[in-house]
């Protein structure tokens, strides 16, 4: 007995004496236990034990690296505002381990799936291989790789997990919600991003060159992108009721350019692509701009993006003296018969990666499509492979009166 304690003395990884406790065994003779201080408190007690496929100098390196993940924790990461908070979390991710050691698979409660437990299971694990790797004894190699094991089968069941959790929300009652709220957090930084790259593309703090104008109107353009989708997807979940204003009213098609251009030109610069706009010899019309404003840029860009030499040409042609007819033409790859089908459709798979979709979700052409509807017309496509495609509405905006 005395030669196997000595043996498992020699191989144990330091542990802090607080960490160490003396037990006796049934027989009454004395043995020395490697038991993990923390292991020993609280609402530990499903861990003071290591499992049977562990030694117990291996499971006091992890109960080692869980001090020490709870002690150097930094306060102000992950919600966890003093680091004796972490602990009910490292004690769940802990006893998951041990589950995973022994073959189990832990459920966690609604409570415990709520807390931010991927993180702590992180910082477990690089103290853990820190504190292997400082051992004066190397630890055995294949007990090291069965609790590295362990651990990933713990981080499976916290992605499962939250993956169940998350799917369980968006196929709830409240899921609608849910998708407007995200939606509505992402516009308030995607405004900031859009004043702030503003701002400084124009001057306004301090000089810039050529290149930069352009990377600042790149940043640009990808955060109204953004911010445009996050403005769909919550007027899709509002019906649409919102989409033009009550009543026509006068604009200038010309500002509307200069907007769109604004937007759209670092883009097509980028792409080595023309950007050209034929506007209409009477400038002020009367109509809904916001909407107009609206379609021409989402037919641009998406033209812009399936574009990869030639031109984008977006034009007014008056078809009788109050109607218009608004197309975006590009001489793109063309769309195919099978996407067609379902091109405006809100929500679209895509069959590959590489498949031909305005969008993942498809959420652009659907809110094109209610907005021309809603002033009255239908938005046409006409496309031909490998030449190219052209999207064209006709609308009712007649001549303002003089500005």
């Amino acid at each position: 007995l005395r030669v196997r304690a000595r043996a498992a003395r020699s191989s144990a990884a330091p542990v802090p004496a607080a960490s160490v406790t003396e037990a006796r065994a049934a027989s009454g003779s004395r043995t020395r236990s490697v038991v993990p201080a923390i292991f020993r408190g609280e609402g530990w007690e499903g861990l003071a034990m290591p499992p049977g496929s562990l030694s117990p100098a291996m499971w006091a390196l992890l109960g080692s690296a869980a001090e020490r993940a709870i002690r150097n924790w930094p306060p102000e990461l992950h919600g966890y505002a003093e680091p004796h908070e972490v602990e009910p979390s490292m004690r769940r991710i802990c006893l998951t381990v041990r589950d995973a050691l022994e073959g189990r698979r832990a459920e966690l409660t609604d409570a415990e799936s709520l807390r931010p437990l991927r993180p702590v299971l992180d910082a477990l694990r690089s103290e853990f291989i820190a504190a292997s790797r400082e051992a004066p004894s190397r630890p055995d190699t294949a007990e090291l790789l069965q609790l590295l094991a362990a651990m990933e089968g713990a981080q499976r069941l916290l992605d499962d997990t939250a993956s169940e959790r998350f799917a369980e929300r968006l196929s709830g009652m409240d899921a609608l919600n849910l998708v407007v709220e995200v939606a509505h957090d992402m516009r308030s930084p995607l405004g900031s991003i859009l004043f702030l790259a503003e701002r400084l593309r124009t001057g306004q703090s301090g000089p810039v060159d050529l290149v930069q104008e352009r990377q600042l109107g790149l940043i640009y353009s990808a955060a109204f992108g953004l911010s445009s989708l996050a403005s769909d997807v919550m007027e899709l979940a509002r019906g649409g009721a919102r989409l033009i204003g009550p009543h026509p009213i006068a604009f200038s098609l010309g500002e509307i350019y200069s907007n769109v251009k604004s937007i759209l030109l670092p883009m097509a610069e980028e792409k080595r692509l023309q950007l050209e706009f034929v506007g209409l010899e009477v400038d002020w019309r009367v109509g809904h701009p916001a909407a107009l404003n609206r379609v021409i840029l989402n037919l641009a860009t998406n033209a812009l993006k399936f574009t990869n030499e030639g031109k984008v040409v977006v034009a007014a042609t008056p078809t009788s003296r109050t109607s218009v007819e608004f197309s975006v033409t590009d001489t793109g790859r063309g769309i195919p018969d099978s996407v067609l089908a379902t091109l405006f459709d809100s929500f679209r798979r895509r069959v590959t990666d590489q498949s031909y979709a305005f969008s993942s979700a498809g959420l652009g052409l659907a809110i094109c499509q209610k907005l021309i509807r809603a002033m009255g017309s239908e938005l046409v496509v006409d496309t031909e492979l490998e030449q190219g495609t052209r999207f064209s509405f006709v609308v009712d905006v007649p001549a303002a009166a003089r500005m």
